[in-house]
């Protein structure tokens, strides 16, 4: 008897177990319900608080984001009702790997204006560099990964003729996956490192300012409630950043077990370590823009 495949299969029966499929489960439907409504919330939340704040393209990283993710949930609603649904299983596959690139790269827009606003002098890298080198190199980072994600969709089946395909498409997200980890790695320590800078150099100047006759300045309180919302703003954004370097850090050996492994047939930890990641860097980045620390420019 021919291994089951999603070309010869097209529904559970006993020549075709849900055991078969890739994912090895019947997906929860009320779990993947659950993140596909919530998405498709944050998506309109984040078109409708965009453009009434007019962050332009933060805007359109994140519900492009948002979009992917409610898409890829619905894919695995189809897949809950028919795990042998094999455009359901393309879709989810294909939309789930690349929608956290759109979501951290909203983030990324968000650092150089916290550069400009806080002090470039204490930045190692120029601030108009930073969206530049790395919405760059997320742009890559997607290519990578739809360009795995097609040539995997389309090997889909796991028959022999398109083993070597498959294993292609799967190493390439693999790598695209990896490129977006070193990215958001890189991106943390630039700004870990502005942030230690912008310390030492504020406490270098208070330190000076002791010694001096002249009086020390004092911010109005106006100007304290503002600091203090801006770096509320940053704690939030930098809990966004979190969950998504989370999410990519569990996909990379979630895919480089190869297409039905344990890890990958695990389906609590995948709605734990991606949907709910990606749900509350959603949930973050959505409630406070850029807007919200008055940190934005024309061009955000």
């Amino acid at each position: 008897m021919p291994q089951p495949t999603y070309q010869t299969c097209t529904s559970v029966s006993p020549q075709c177990p849900v055991s078969a499929t890739t994912y090895g489960y019947n997906p929860n439907l009320g779990g993947n319900v659950f993140f596909s409504s919530w998405f498709g919330l944050m998506l309109i939340a984040s078109l409708f608080i965009g453009f009434r704040k007019r962050t332009w393209t933060y805007t359109l990283g994140l519900s492009l984001g948002c979009l992917g993710e409610m898409v890829g949930y619905i894919g695995r609603d189809l897949m809950s009702l028919n795990p042998w649904n094999g455009n359901a299983f393309k879709i989810q596959i294909v939309c789930l790997i690349l929608a956290p690139s759109f979501v951290a790269a909203s983030i990324y827009l968000t650092i150089k204006y916290l550069v400009l606003y806080f002090g470039a002098e204490y930045s190692i890298l120029k601030a108009r560099w930073y969206p530049w080198l790395f919405i760059g190199c997320d742009i890559l980072s997607i290519v990578m990964q739809a360009i795995g994600g097609g040539v995997s969709a389309a090997a889909t089946g796991g028959n022999n003729n398109n083993a070597s395909l498959l294993s292609t498409g799967n190493n390439l997200m693999i790598a695209g996956i990896a490129f977006q980890v070193a990215t958001m790695g890189l991106a943390g320590i630039l700004f870990l490192t502005f942030a230690v800078r912008y310390r030492k150099g504020k406490h270098e100047h208070r330190s000076a300012s002791d010694g001096s006759p002249e009086p020390k300045f004092e911010p109005s309180s106006e100007e304290k409630k503002h600091r203090r919302t801006v770096f509320l703003y940053c704690a939030i954004v930098a809990f966004a950043y979190l969950t998504v370097l989370a999410r990519c850090i569990y996909r990379l050996p979630e895919m480089a077990g190869g297409w039905g492994n344990r890890l990958m047939q695990n389906e609590t930890e995948f709605l734990i370590l991606d949907g709910a990641m990606i749900a509350i860097a959603t949930l973050c980045l959505t409630i406070v823009t850029p807007k919200f620390a008055s940190v934005r420019s024309k061009t955000l």
